[in-house]
Order: structure tokens, then sequence, then C-alpha cells
């Protein structure tokens, strides 16, 4: 347990020196910015004094200094207007220039990124001065925003591994669990059944003998179920109606007769890839949760339907229901409404319907205080014309 809460909080110190690191780095970045943008400001406020000397010169002034202050600007795009007409440009594509409505648009967008800079240069005459971000201010002002899905696409990946490694783990632990409870049954089964041979031998009523070897081979189905557990299991051409029928009525003699049991299936038979063992498992889980919901009590139907493709098996309850929410939670492990229970029954339930045979399973419909309907869909073997 120590071990455990160790390790939970060094992945928050992890985490919230990651969201550390990550928001001064963006701090920095918009520090950045403001002082590229201010020094953008600096070196178009000088423009504008540039362009009001060379505007007010004497015809013999020295205008070297302007000049150099023009030519110096080979990033900052710039529209020069007076009375709202452009005047001039610099930095800016001549295909914008010549279309009027693309240098009206730009016009618009330069006065969104930055206030205009009035140049008054004789009183009463004025220009003004709109310029944009240069190329390198914009890559800065975009790189937060690649640094956030950086950021998001590293936790994505986090909390991927994170599940896989869990998963993985669980995984383990259930085969483990399940190859040890295999061995332990093996034991007292071995010794169940000499005792039956000598039942057998003191002429005991036939009928005790033979429920208590249906008893014993479900023993033996069981061991075997928890034994395939962790390995791939071997699938066989079955009629799938057959063998769902067999698991039925044996569980249908185990319950209370106040359960009233109904079983509806095609007359021909359906044939899919199956493990009898572990398909048995699925069904004897679903009645058994089934039941649960009934309180031992209700109605207990089990439809097989087919379509061009799969063989459906609708288990109906009319017990107390599923909330729409939990409608995929009741398959993740651990999840139960029981007092007493691990969780795991319809979890292993998927895991059989769906990696073993490839299939799937799902609830069909639910109301609450009236009953679900739990569907498993399997794919048939299609017959060759």
């Amino acid at each position: 347990m120590q071990f455990s809460d160790r390790r939970n909080t060094s992945r928050w110190i992890i985490i919230a020196t990651s969201f550390l690191i990550i928001t001064l780095i963006l701090w920095n970045t918009y520090t950045f910015f403001q002082i590229f943008k201010n020094e953008e400001r600096l070196k178009m406020n000088l423009w504008a004094k540039a362009q009001k000397t060379l505007i007010t010169a004497e015809a013999d002034a020295d205008v070297e200094l302007p000049l150099q202050i023009f030519s110096n600007n080979t990033s900052i795009p710039i529209i020069l207007t007076e009375h709202d007409s452009i005047v001039s440009t610099v930095n800016i594509a001549d295909a914008i220039i010549k279309d009027e409505l693309k240098s009206a648009d730009l016009l618009l967008n330069l006065q969104r990124e930055n206030p205009p800079i009035v140049i008054e240069y004789v009183p009463g005459k004025f220009q003004k001065l709109y310029y944009g971000n240069s190329e390198l201010l914009n890559k800065l002002k975009y790189y937060p925003v690649a640094l956030v899905l950086i950021l998001v696409l590293f936790i994505a990946l986090m909390y991927y591994f994170y599940r896989s490694t869990k998963i993985a783990t669980q995984n383990k632990l259930w085969a483990g669990m399940a190859k040890e409870t295999a061995h332990q049954i093996g034991t007292p089964l071995s010794s169940l059944i000499g005792w039956v041979e000598i039942l057998k031998g003191d002429e005991v009523d036939e009928s005790i003998i033979i429920e208590i070897e249906k008893d014993i081979e479900r023993l033996q189905t069981i061991t075997d179920r928890f034994s395939k557990i962790g390995s791939k299991p071997i699938l066989e051409n079955q009629d799938i109606i057959a063998t769902t029928l067999a698991s039925y009525t044996y569980l249908q003699s185990r319950f209370s007769k106040q359960i009233e049991f109904t079983f509806t299936a095609p007359k021909n038979p359906i044939n899919v890839l199956l493990n009898s063992s572990l398909h048995s498992w699925t069904i004897e889980n679903l009645v058994k949760n089934a039941i649960d919901a009934m309180k031992g009590k209700g109605k207990l139907g089990l439809q097989i339907e087919q379509d061009n493709h799969f063989v459906k098996i609708n288990i109906i309850d009319t017990g107390s229901g599923i909330q729409k929410s939990q409608f995929k939670t009741i398959f993740e492990p651990g999840f139960t409404t029981k007092k007493r229970g691990w969780g795991l029954g319809l979890s292993l339930t998927k895991r059989i319907v769906e990696e073993y045979h490839g299939g799937k399973i799902k609830v069909l419909q639910s109301e609450i205080g009236k009953g679900t309907t739990i569907q498993v869909a399997i794919k048939k073997i299609q017959e060759s014309s």
C-alpha cells in the first residue's frame, strides 16, 4: 500500500512539474513576444520620422540617414495612406497592391494588428503608417499554440501508455488467478470422483449419484474454463443453438422455480467457430447476472436470431434495469452493483466474446424498473455455394 501511495505521489509530482515548466515557457514566450512587438513599434516610429524628414527635406538636404532606415526594413509590411488613399507600400507583394479588394483587406488586417502611427509632416497635413507583424513575430505568436498541442499529445501518449500498462497488468493478474484457481480446484475434484466410485459400490440411490456426477462434470467444466484464461482457446465448428441450449437447460434446473425460463431459436442449426467451454461460461454469467437483477423472481428469456452474417443471442430479463450512462460501464473490470462481488463477471464475458470469439456484446436496450436485454453477436460460418 505504501509503495502504491509513493508511486501515485511521484506521478502527481511529475505532472505538476510538467505543468509548471510549460507555464514558465508560455510566460517567457509571451514576454519575448511583447519585447519584440515593442521593438518593432520603435522601428516603425523611426521609419515614420524618416518619412517626415524625407517629405520636408530641402532639395540640397542630406537624406542618407532616412534612406538607410528605409532600406533596413526588410521584414515588416507597411502601408502608407493619406486621405484614406494608399500612398506607398513596403514589403507587400505586387499581386496584392494591384488588387483593390486584397489591398483593402490587408489594410484592415494591419489596422487590427497594430494601431497606426500618425505622421504630421506639415501643420494640418497627415499621413498614416499602418504596419503588420514581421514573419518572426508571427512565428513567435503561434509558438505557444504549437507548444500546447505538443503538451496535449504528450499527455495523451502518457495516458495511453499508463492505461495499456494497467490493462496488461490486470490481464496478467486475472490470468494468474484463474490458472491458480483451476489448479486448486483440481485436487478436491479428483477426490470427489473417487468418492463417487465408492458410493456406486455401496449401492446408493442411482439418481443421487447421477446428480453428483452432473455437479462434478460442472466443476470439471469450470476448471477447464479457468485454465483457458490467458491462453488462446481452440475454436471448433459447432452448432451454437445446441451448445447454448445445453448450458441454458443446466442452469434452468439449478435455479428457483420463481424464475420463468423461455427459449426460442431457429429450427435449423447455426454453425460458428466456438469454444463450447468458454461459451457456456458466457451464457452462465449473463443468466446469473439477469437473475441477480430480478432478485430471484421474474421472467428470463433467451432468444437466438440471425441475419446474413451474424447469429445474435438476446438475454432478456424483467429486472431492475440499467441507466443509459452505464451501458458500457457495466463491462468494465470492477464495476458491480452488488454488496458482495468483484465485478469481474461481465468483464470476463466481454473478453470471451470479443477477444476469443471475435464477436460483440452490448446492452441492446434497458428501462429502469422494467428490465434489460443484453445481446451477444458472433459471426456465422458462411456456407460455400
